[in-house]
């Protein structure tokens, strides 16, 4: 079983706490939209479609949500408004699920020949080098040795950030000088890991957006020489993006997953933001699952994410 197999009360209030912005926004424009109405009826149905879209939900993906709730309420007839909000969690979850196919390997997962290798890619800015820091907390948490790569070595305050994050959590890393060949620490990094048997490889990378084509042919050449010191390598692809600028994290995943095969992603800043609704339309939109939350500050505070407890949480 996962860490966060067993969520805890804790967990949850850490949920609920990051999740209240949102869940308030949603809610009070709800309840304003369904006062003194008994039925689920076209005019509801309006509301509900602007409020989804407003909490950055997606057009797209708000459009299959209520597809879903016409076709229940065409079935069952008649459905009253105090029925809404469970109609919602319902839909949501199944949406949520049907977007989550890919295994994962949680964190405390069986001994390994060999490492797990994690490629951690997304703009400057979104909280990345903290969620590679929160992961290998987590790692080690659960009896895991994990070594950080600072592959981002276009920024010398990226490496000096990781290299913090390495020494707070006591994990190793392996770093280079600022404009050493991002490839070169990857591959020492993997090679080390090989050697020390390491369990967990994090590979933290360059958060460029301005030339697709260097960033594409970057990220496929780190790729290409980790594969020469173990040929699985990366095994995931995790894409940071910050939650709180709604759409904007849409339009950031649309790049980088035109640009290499992103596997999983990370939402972070959740709790500072009433855009929590774009967990659902990046889940639905791209097909690629969320496998981490942030809700603060704390290492605690980064979550993996179980889809069942963020929909209660959302509309609980």
């Amino acid at each position: 079983m996962g860490l966060f197999s067993f969520f805890t009360k804790e967990k949850k209030e850490v949920l609920d706490q990051g999740l209240e912005k949102t869940r308030t926004s949603v809610f009070s424009r709800l309840t304003k939209a369904i006062a003194g109405k008994s039925r689920v009826d076209d005019d509801v149905l309006d509301d509900l479609e602007e409020i989804l879209v407003t909490s950055d939900v997606g057009v797209e993906t708000t459009l299959k949500i209520i597809a879903r709730i016409q076709d229940r309420v065409a079935r069952d007839k008649y459905l009253g408004t105090s029925e809404l909000n469970g109609l919602l969690k319902e839909e949501i979850a199944a949406l949520l699920t049907e977007n989550d196919t890919a295994e994962f390997v949680g964190f405390d997962f069986p001994k390994r020949d060999t490492p797990y290798v994690i490629m951690v890619v997304g703009v400057n800015g979104v909280g990345k080098t903290t969620t590679i820091g929160k992961l290998a907390y987590h790692f080690t948490k659960a009896g895991k040795t994990v070594l950080l790569g600072a592959a981002d070595t276009f920024r010398a305050a990226a490496i000096d950030q990781l290299a913090i994050w390495a020494d707070r959590t006591g994990v190793q890393i392996v770093r280079q000088e600022m404009g050493s060949d991002p490839a070169a620490v990857a591959f020492d990094t993997v090679k080390s890991a090989l050697t020390r048997n390491i369990d967990v490889v994090i590979i933290d990378t360059a958060g460029r957006l301005h030339n697709k084509v260097n960033l594409m042919n970057e990220l496929g050449k780190i790729k290409k020489v980790m594969q020469k010191v173990l040929p699985e390598a990366p095994h995931e692809v995790l894409l940071v993006l910050d939650a709180s600028t709604g759409q904007n994290a849409i339009e950031q995943a649309k790049q980088f997953t035109a640009v290499t095969e992103v596997t999983s992603l990370a939402l972070t800043k959740l709790d500072g933001t009433a855009k929590g609704g774009v967990v659902i339309g990046i889940s639905d939109q791209f097909k690629i699952p969320v496998r981490f939350i942030g809700l603060g500050e704390k290492m605690e505070h980064l979550q993996i994410f179980d889809k069942n407890e963020f929909v209660n949480s959302l509309f609980s």
